[in-house]
């Protein structure tokens, strides 16, 4: 097994993934539906939204798997995130150097099959990937390659609106605050 390299802007791109708020929150529709989607569109028994930390491969989504994270360095994801222009995909991990007596290819889930679109910030940050696995050899359509990219950026589409969000809840409480604070010397 190879694990990953780390990314050139690890630090930075741990503090862009911090800033999102999503890490260890609990399972939401909207990202559910889009591994679904994945799933369906693919043909894949499962389908993960990946976020990777400094120590792991954390599921916001996790179709057709029970698990919640994996270990960083056994991350499949962990490698697509170094190429984030490019679909990550590996036909057969048993013929690939890389995978082949990886724990995950030789154990439970037995991901033969990967296909991973990073999940890419407008700053140019990989945060993750939308992937689809199998325990069996395949290959994508350019369709069905096309529609994971797709997928990928209404996932970082979710991504930002959370953030957008969260920046927008914050700068409501600290207004409160100010206005009770303004209030209080008012009186």
């Amino acid at each position: 097994m190879i694990s990953a390299a780390t990314p050139i802007n690890e630090d930075e791109r741990l503090r862009v993934l911090d800033k999102y708020k999503i890490l260890d929150t609990l399972p939401e529709e909207d990202y559910d539906a889009i591994a679904k989607i994945a799933s369906g569109i693919c043909n894949s028994p499962i389908a993960l939204i990946s976020l990777i930390d400094d120590s792991r491969q954390w599921f916001k989504s996790n179709h057709g798997l029970d698990a919640r994270e994996t270990p960083k360095e056994i991350a499949f994801c962990a490698h697509s995130i170094l190429n984030p222009d490019e679909l990550f995909i590996i036909n057969d991990a048993t013929k690939d150097e890389r995978f082949f007596d990886n724990p995950l290819t030789t154990g439970e889930p037995n991901v033969i099959f990967y296909a991973g679109a990073p999940l890419n910030t407008s700053e140019g940050f990989s945060l993750g990937t939308l992937c689809v696995i199998d325990n069996k050899p395949r290959e994508l359509s350019q369709t069905q390659q096309d529609s994971l990219k797709l997928l990928a950026k209404q996932v970082v589409s979710l991504l930002e609106l959370r953030k957008k969000n969260n920046e927008l809840n914050d700068v409501n409480i600290k207004a409160v605050k100010l206005n009770e604070q303004l209030n209080n010397f008012a009186y």
